[in-house]
């Protein structure tokens, strides 16, 4: 038995779905069911049931569940007893961040990490929120910065590294009175909205509930500087975090609506069971740094 193979294990019992599970594993869906296999034969016994629905545990795979769980913190704690044994933290994390607005504190967190741990290979990755949460919970990826507009995952844990507010930007000229807009007669313009599950697509959805309406066109984008280009092309209007939308209202390419539609927090997390590892204990403690220095800025 390999440590890969219960890594496997582990994957598709969260995922549900070997699709899912080579995804977050980043291997082909081929090498997943030969892995699964591969246990199967060895242990002689059946761990997964094909569903319509993907991958089920049977009564024995959900038995052995747990003791893989274990196994693999061992090996965890074993590697990084080693790198301990060595005199200096050593090794890859893997950190992950939205584009805008960790990209500030991201940086500090960064110059405090290699100050402190000159040894410590980073690998970043950028992604929506939605994705830097699923990875972080999957494995593939060990902490990272997201935004988040209600409570973080039970299975996280997070420290709040900043806060932003967002805000409504309309083409110049399409609201009479833009302090105090006519939402009524805005909603039969097109709507430039985020992806659906994202943290801000969750924002405006819960906006247009307290408004009352829903647009009568939307188009859906996930990059916040496609946004912010439609914008000011006059193709509608857009949800931007507050300095990008103050900062395109300057250059004279979209007006704000109204006041600020929400305060999101900007969080760095990692999965609660592996807050105490080295690397994603001393990556934690230059995000707090980080952090306190964005706060007293």
């Amino acid at each position: 038995m390999e440590i890969y193979q219960l890594r496997t294990l582990l994957a598709v019992a969260r995922e549900g779905s070997i699709t899912r599970a080579s995804e977050r594993l980043f291997l082909s869906q081929p090498a997943i069911s030969a892995h699964i296999k591969a246990m199967e034969d060895e242990l002689g016994i059946a761990l997964f049931e094909r569903t319509p629905r993907g991958m089920s545990l049977t009564a024995n795979g959900a038995q052995l569940l747990e003791r893989a769980g274990r196994i693999m913190a061992l090996h965890r704690e074993f590697i990084e007893e080693a790198r301990r044994i060595k005199g200096r933290i050593s090794g890859r994390v893997r950190l992950g961040a939205i584009r805008n607005p960790s990209a500030r504190v991201l940086g500090r967190l960064l110059a405090r990490l290699s100050h402190a741990c000159p040894d410590i290979e980073v690998a970043l990755t950028h992604g929506t929120s939605g994705e830097i949460a699923r990875a972080i919970r999957g494995g593939s990826l060990d902490a990272g910065f997201y935004a988040e507009a209600g409570a973080p995952d039970d299975s996280l844990h997070a420290i709040e590294a900043g806060r932003f507010a967002v805000r409504l930007a309309a083409p110049p000229g399409w609201a009479a009175n833009a302090a105090s807009p006519d939402w009524r007669a805005l909603a039969g313009r097109p709507w430039i909205c985020p992806q659906p599950g994202t943290c801000c697509g969750q924002v405006l959805d819960e906006w247009f509930d307290s408004q009352g309406f829903r647009p009568a066109r939307m188009v859906s984008i996930d990059q916040e500087s496609v946004t912010a280009t439609l914008i000011a092309g006059g193709v509608g209007i857009g949800l931007l975090h507050a300095e990008t939308a103050q900062r395109a209202q300057a250059r004279g390419e979209a007006e704000l609506l109204g006041g600020p539609v929400r305060e999101v927090a900007l969080l760095f997390a990692c999965l609660r069971e592996r807050r105490q590892e080295p690397l994603i204990s001393a990556a934690i403690s230059a995000a707090r740094e980080a952090a306190a220095h964005e706060g007293g800025a």
